[in-house]
């Protein structure tokens, strides 16, 4: 299944992230976050894990690569790979402990993975677009599709 969702604001984005808080409350798995720099990835991770029910502040893990998140028993890693300078970086970084069908990874710049990490359970782009930004989406899982067609 895919789909667009046109974000009109920041607030949009937000929103689209805590929408789809119910489909991922606790599941394992891959969320890829595709786009370019400043398109919304961070901002999309902000709306999910506050409606996951985190109280902190969001980093971007640019600097650090992963930040992780303990909610209701949910372990969750934010990922940004930006920096990364292929498998190599990747496997140093242990994800694949992380693989383990007990945690939901959010990865942003997941291309710059190339084959290491499975395939993602939704994969989501987000683009600039005149008034906004375009959120797309493709998956096989029904409930990831339908948090965003409400």
């Amino acid at each position: 299944m895919n789909g667009t969702l046109a974000l009109v604001d920041e607030g949009a984005t937000v929103a689209a992230g805590a929408a789809l808080a119910p489909a991922v409350k606790g599941r394992a798995g891959v969320i890829a976050l595709s786009g370019e720099l400043g398109a919304g990835k961070t901002t999309f991770v902000r709306g999910l894990l506050r409606a996951l029910g985190h109280t902190g502040a969001v980093r971007s893990p640019t600097y650090t690569l992963v930040e992780p998140y303990d909610l209701a028993g949910q372990r969750i890693l934010h990922l940004d790979l930006y920096r990364l300078a292929g498998n190599t970086d990747l496997v140093a970084l242990g994800l694949r402990d992380e693989l383990d069908g007990a945690t939901l990874l959010l990865v942003e710049w997941p291309e710059r993975a190339q084959s290491a990490l499975p395939t993602p359970d939704l994969a989501l782009t987000l683009e600039h677009a005149p008034s906004g930004r375009l959120l797309h989406w493709a998956t096989q899982d029904a409930g990831f599709s339908q948090a965003f067609e409400k």
